[in-house]
């Protein structure tokens, strides 16, 4: 199910949110800047250095585990949506992720069950101040500026990993042009991992790593992070007010 055009969706809050969701049959025209992230998580987390060119490019080794990292849920930031690139930075770069967003509870799991728990795909980039990252030795500071995940356009579910494309292009110049096939732990393995370390909550969102290509983004600029078969995340870049 893809939640574009065509079809709006109603979601009834309650305890339970994901098992109330309605199909509305009329058709509505959707406009970009009405979308929001498509997922209210308690917490978003994030996985490094899981495509093996990305590591050779950041000159780091390849590690025997999953590197988790977490962005907050202040983070977020619709489709349309304007990612504020802050004074304390002087760069600020463009990571192009597959996103999933659980529907069930998720804690000790196995690959299988993993899978079984979740919701849907969407695209993210995991935006983050490169040289703040540096400087810190750790990450929060650098990937959590408000703003810095943006996420959508919309929630996919029925999305089966195969090889699709995986691509970032800004001011439509292709950036990153990768396949999520390249990467070293897929979804169900990194969620079954997660969920030993932590407790996976209903629309808990996990990123799951970015391909090689990163590189700066500049206020004016915009940007677009595309997976195939679930659509084009699109952001601009500007300073704060």
């Amino acid at each position: 199910m893809l939640l574009e055009s065509g079809a709006t969706y109603r979601c009834v809050l309650s305890e339970q949110p994901w098992d109330h969701v309605e199909l509305d049959s009329k058709p509505y025209p959707v406009k970009m800047e009405l979308l929001l992230p498509p997922a209210l998580p308690t917490k978003i987390v994030a996985v490094g250095l899981n495509y093996l060119e990305h590591v050779v490019e950041m000159g780091h080794e390849k590690t025997k585990e999953p590197v988790l990292f977490l962005k907050p849920p202040s983070a977020l930031l619709n489709p349309g949506g304007k990612i504020l690139y802050p004074p304390s930075s002087e760069r600020v770069d463009y990571e192009a992720e597959l996103a999933v967003v659980l529907k069930t509870r998720l804690r000790n799991a196995t690959p299988e069950e993993a899978l079984k728990a979740v919701g849907g795909f969407t695209c993210c980039n995991d935006v983050t101040a490169r040289d703040l990252q540096k400087v810190d030795g750790q990450w929060i500071r650098a990937k959590g500026f408000d703003t810095f995940c943006p996420l959508g356009p919309w929630l996919v579910t029925d999305f089966l990993e195969k090889d699709q494309k995986i691509m970032t292009r800004v001011n439509g110049e292709i950036k990153q042009n990768s396949r999520i096939s390249s990467r070293v732990w897929n979804t169900a393995q990194l969620l079954s991992f997660a969920s030993k370390v932590m407790t996976l909550e209903p629309m808990d969102v996990l990123i799951t790593g970015t391909p090689p290509g990163i590189g700066p983004m500049n206020p004016g600029d915009h940007v677009e992070v595309e997976v195939e078969g679930i659509g084009i995340l699109k952001n601009e870049v500007v300073r704060p007010a």
